[in-house]
């Protein structure tokens, strides 16, 4: 599956962009604040429906200095290599009316129903944060990597964590009107359990799989000089559900949200058995989440028989040329599908990318 062509109107700072791209490796080219990321931003809607930088729909509408200027809205339309056939895929949104996805002029009825459509996999210097940051960031990767790959991943993940949102607005109401009525809260435990079991075995199959692929390309990518690995925390791994809700009640209605379960999973980013964010350097993490975001694709492919589009945004930053170099040739190796990437030397791009494969575009933007 690849992008043919990708038109972008009021999109962040691109007014009107069109492109054709090369089925292997496009790059876009030129200096900082010239919309490069933005426009992976756009592909990654294309396979998500939303940004990789944590924006707001409403904040990804082009905007100038004029009020005259200002818009109300943005869309994102490609033509996409689907099997031997061509399908047309519009992203649209605007202020006054909710967010639209199309598949040949025909909207999907859930946005949702579209993930997993075109994978993608985006390596950019936000993935630093799956290191630094709380495990929200975490299981969020998490539960982006799986959704593309099972539906009834997603559709349990949607049920469970609306389940938890009317549990928690109960449990707040409980405590304000210094009321409570036990039969009412236990109606969520069994959505609870049921959706819950599902996205803590199939997380747990997903990371047990994914772990020896991560420590494979760690070691092409760093010479083999360490060894790392990904580990799955759960609440669920101690205990089971029944226990979990039951025991943990009156410290929920003391806070007023739901304290344990699969919301509050995690996974632990390791070196030589010890937390790599504390023990790893910035060449060691990156090499790690490059790797993490590798083993993804390739699980991903494996398990779809799609090829994921991958997306990297400034690679070059704390990896050098012949590393990069390497990552790239790596990278059309496996065979892993079209690949867009970001840089501000055109030259340095040409000259790695051309010795790697011919078939490749380079877009300079200004």
């Amino acid at each position: 599956m690849t992008i043919n062509k990708l038109k972008i109107q009021n999109f962040k700072n691109h007014q009107e962009k069109e492109f054709s791209f090369s089925q292997e490796i496009n790059c876009f080219v030129g200096n900082n604040g010239v919309g490069k990321t933005n426009i992976l931003d756009a592909l990654h809607y294309l396979s998500m429906g939303k940004s990789f930088l944590g924006n707001t729909d409403s904040q990804n509408i082009f905007t100038t200095q004029t009020p005259s200027g200002e818009q109300s809205f943005f869309t994102i339309d490609a033509e996409i290599n689907n099997e031997e056939k061509v399908d047309a895929i519009k992203v649209l949104y605007s202020k006054e009316n909710k967010k639209e996805i199309r598949k040949n002029d025909k909207s999907y009825d859930r946005l949702s129903d579209h993930i997993g459509y075109m994978p993608c996999v985006t390596i950019s210097p936000y993935d630093a944060n799956l290191i630094s940051d709380s495990g929200e960031s975490r299981r969020k990767f998490i539960d982006a990597m799986i959704s593309q790959t099972d539906q009834d991943y997603l559709f349990s993940l949607i049920h469970y964590q609306k389940t938890i949102q009317q549990r928690n607005a109960l449990l707040k109401y409980f405590a304000k009107n210094r009321v409570f009525d036990a039969a009412s809260l236990e109606i969520y435990d069994e959505p609870i359990v049921q959706y819950g079991s599902v996205i803590f075995e199939k997380r747990k199959e997903f990371i047990q799989h994914l772990n020896p692929i991560v420590s494979h390309f760690y070691e092409i990518i760093s010479g083999g000089k360490e060894t790392v690995q990904v580990e799955y925390d759960s609440h669920l791994l101690a205990q089971d559900w029944q226990r979990l809700l039951t025991e943990n009640l009156d410290k929920d209605r003391q806070l007023t949200y739901t304290s344990k379960g699969i919301h509050k999973d995690d996974l632990h980013f390791k070196m030589n058995q010890q937390f790599i964010k504390k023990t790893g350097s910035q060449g060691q993490q990156k090499s790690f989440l490059i790797a993490l975001k590798l083993a993804q694709l390739n699980r991903i492919k494996e398990l779809t028989g799609k090829k994921p589009i991958l997306l990297l945004d400034d690679i070059f930053d704390k990896l050098d040329d012949g590393r990069v170099s390497q990552l790239i040739a790596l990278i059309n190796k496996e065979n892993f599908g079209q690949m867009f990437l970001t840089d501000t030397h055109k030259e340095r791009t040409e000259k790695i990318v051309k010795q790697i494969n011919e078939d490749s575009k380079i877009f300079e933007l200004e």
